[in-house]
């Protein structure tokens, strides 16, 4: 297992990797919503956004294996809510020297991060104070591939069946079935900015793990992140035993996923001391 962490442009730190090396892309660009980043500057003029976009997609698609998997999460605004589609559309109508030759969207996903189930919510958002708009819960997670046609592991992420009955009726192995499209993954509770790396917008260890999970792995398996941000990716390909591939522009964030991967490593050698002694 390798991890390797590059601090650099992703697009000219994509072309310096092998053509069809990467298993798994899980990743979020900026959203072009002027959210407050360390060093990026996330307020570009929105033609230049998905141009500058286009040109990521190629190298990600360059560097995917012809069947692996690109998972891209993409948020919205209430102002502005055609930005998931519109990015989702170029990843779709990628152009290589004027030539049309883009991603198939196998799935699309949602990502539930919060929910309302009769009077009681679970999740956490962050409320709109509007007489024109609902808050909003959820993110976009499209699964893109290279032809629409990689199979994955569905019931690695699956569910039991709720009615035990079907497991018979529906011929099944196991009790277990595929969990669909809607994935509610919360944040976890945290107090103050400085927990989340100073970052403004990260995604859940477990929306990557189920995206891993979901395309299906093995200890030869690689995945990259090109906007590596505080690195949760990373973490969860080291707790899955799989090669990984950060890059992020901004050295505050590379250096705080080295700390991140540091204190997880220290986190697991103290363990295994602890269960040694005891035993």
């Amino acid at each position: 297992m390798s991890t390797k962490i590059i601090t650099g442009d992703c697009i000219e730190s994509m072309q310096a990797l092998d053509e069809e090396s990467i298993d798994i892309t899980v990743t979020s660009p900026p959203y072009n919503l002027k959210i407050n980043y360390n060093k990026y500057k996330d307020n570009l003029k929105f033609k230049d956004y998905l141009d500058w976009l286009n040109n990521v997609f190629i190298e990600v698609y360059r560097i995917l294996k012809p069947k692996g998997s690109f998972f891209l999460n993409v948020g919205f605004s209430s102002t502005n809510p055609w930005i998931a589609m519109e990015v989702a559309r170029v990843a779709r109508d990628i152009k290589i020297k004027n030539k049309k030759t883009g991603f198939v969207l196998q799935n699309n996903i949602v990502w539930i991060k919060s929910i309302s189930i009769n009077d009681t919510t679970y999740g956490h958002f962050k409320p709109i104070n509007s007489p024109r708009f609902i808050n909003n819960t959820f993110e976009n997670l499209f699964h893109f591939t290279k032809t629409g046609n990689t199979k994955l592991n569905r019931k690695a992420i699956g569910v039991p069946y709720m009615h035990k009955s079907n497991i018979k009726r529906f011929h099944a192995e196991a009790d277990k079935r595929c969990r669909g499209n809607c994935w509610f993954i919360p944040y976890e509770t945290i107090q103050n900015r400085s927990q989340k790396g100073e970052h403004p917008a990260i995604f859940p260890e477990q929306l990557v793990e189920w995206c891993i999970k979901l395309h299906g792995y093995d200890k030869d398996t690689t995945i990259c992140d090109p906007f590596l941000g505080t690195g949760t990716a990373l973490v969860v390909a080291k707790k899955l035993g799989i090669n990984a591939i950060g890059i992020d522009i901004d050295e505050y964030y590379t250096n705080y996923t080295k700390k991140r991967l540091l204190a997880y490593d220290n986190k697991n050698k103290n363990a295994t001391r602890k269960n040694t002694s005891q035993t």
